[in-house]
């Protein structure tokens, strides 16, 4: 039985065949993040017919993500939709055969065995390490390879991760970055077509992967900077740690949160949440008093610095990077102000 004319473009790749694109057919794909990577990695397995999709993300649609995140419009962002129920209402109108999963959820060491089990691949749409992090955690104990993908300002970088084959996230990097010393999108910007690069190269990684061309993985790490012209690719195969936690030790850190427990909790009657950092950390109040002003009102005296993003919420920063968002007690909220304007 030949498969639906809608592949024919991609059936007459050789590679994939008809043989391969039956296997992205019966292929499950976990999407973590829903944001501009998760955007562009969705329609591509979407459009590229892996049977079943599941997106997760927890936070919603604003204006400000429509320059980069492809899957969203003006309606989405003036109604506040999550992301993942915008991201699935659209994908539906590409492609009604496809099984498409959204939850809006955070992703945590309570879910993430459940939301990224049962699939064949997990994409890293997220933007922040804690999650990657707990990602890597699950795909080693799971046996699931995933696709690492991270984009800041023009810059991007890409690699491929598979159980027992090549060395994992936690080999490369053993700790998250301190708070503080990792530019996010609303810090530095980001323009859209490090985006296209950095989730294309992802999508067709998940490709080889999903119809069994493992040979032809790329095993080094990719980094571009479209801007200022540069490319680079970073041999990493022989990169394996006996002693790595999670890969060589077996010992899954974030997944058990042993590394990330107690580090976000509601103050009650304050109508705020505390933050503190995975990882210990120096901050310049001076530095963050020049990378928030362009951003809103900052107030600062040698303790702390205020920071207000909006009318109604304030992000409060210690030097020892520790932070208190006010005008919330929704931690989904916090922890989505927090890895907006300080990255976690």
């Amino acid at each position: 039985m030949s498969v639906d004319a809608r592949y024919s473009r991609q059936v007459l790749f050789a590679p994939i065949g008809e043989e391969g694109q039956r296997k992205l057919i019966a292929g499950r794909v976990a999407i973590v993040g829903m944001g501009a990577l998760g955007t562009v990695l969705a329609n591509h397995m979407v459009r590229a017919g892996v049977g079943y999709v599941r997106l997760i993300d927890r936070d919603f649609v604003e204006p400000s993500n429509l320059q980069r995140q492809m899957l969203y419009n003006e309606q989405d962002a003036a109604g506040s939709m999550p992301k993942a129920i915008a991201a699935a209402k659209q994908l539906a109108l590409v492609n009604s055969q496809v099984a498409i999963e959204p939850h809006v959820t955070d992703l945590n060491p309570t879910n993430a065995e459940e939301l990224l089990g049962g699939v064949d691949l997990i994409l890293d749409g997220t933007d922040n390490f804690s999650v990657r992090f707990l990602i890597n955690d699950v795909s080693q104990k799971l046996g699931i390879p995933w696709i690492y993908g991270g984009a800041v300002a023009s810059r991007g970088v890409s690699l491929t991760i598979v159980p027992g084959q090549t060395p994992c996230l936690r080999c490369l990097f053993p700790q998250a970055p301190a708070a503080g010393t990792t530019e996010t999108c609303d810090t530095a910007g980001v323009i859209g077509g490090i985006i296209h690069v950095v989730a294309s190269h992802q999508a067709t990684e998940a490709l080889k992967l999903l119809v069994g061309a493992q040979e032809r993985l790329n095993l080094h790490m990719q980094q571009w900077d479209l801007w200022y012209n540069q490319t680079s690719s970073i041999h990493v195969a022989g990169a394996r740690k006996a002693d790595c936690p999670a890969c060589g030790q077996e010992r899954y850190e974030y997944l058990d949160a042993l590394l990330d427990s107690d580090t976000i909790q509601s103050l009650c009657g304050r109508n705020s949440v505390q933050i503190h950092p995975v990882q210990p950390a120096e901050l310049s109040l001076d530095d963050w008093e020049k990378r928030l002003s362009p951003l809103g009102p900052v107030e600062k005296n040698r303790f702390l610095l205020k920071f207000q993003p909006s009318a109604d919420l304030n992000l409060v920063i210690f030097p020892d990077g520790r932070v208190l968002v006010q005008g919330t007690d929704d931690l989904i909220q916090a922890k989505n102000l927090y890895s907006r304007y300080i990255g976690m």
